[in-house]
């Protein structure tokens, strides 16, 4: 993958990603069962957010509660599959087809 295309990839996987941390933390509960599993307190979210790894994480609790999956992809107008891809993106996986 070329470093322009990797680059518009990495913006637009951070850009779901901001938009999943909103959608959870625009419900109470949610928001209180994301901060008590990354330990983190509502006053750092907003730093941690500028971190891509942080980013990954915020994919990879969407993805791993079905329910907060199908809202979310279906609020922002996004397949279950293209959080998923964000999700690798953010994580760093790579994938043979990706190596030259």
């Amino acid at each position: 993958m070329s470093p322009k295309r990797l680059a518009t990839a990495r913006e637009a996987a951070e850009t779901v990603a901001i938009q999943a941390l909103g959608h959870i933390a625009a419900d109470p509960q949610q928001l209180g069962r994301f901060l008590a599993e990354t330990g983190l307190g509502p006053e750092t979210l907003r730093a941690a957010a500028g971190d891509p790894k942080f980013l990954g994480a915020v994919l990879n609790f969407v993805l791993n509660d079905p329910a907060l999956l199908e809202n979310f992809a279906a609020g922002a107008e996004l397949t279950p599959a293209a959080v998923a891809a964000a999700h690798e993106v953010l994580s760093g996986t790579n994938w043979e087809r990706d190596i030259p």
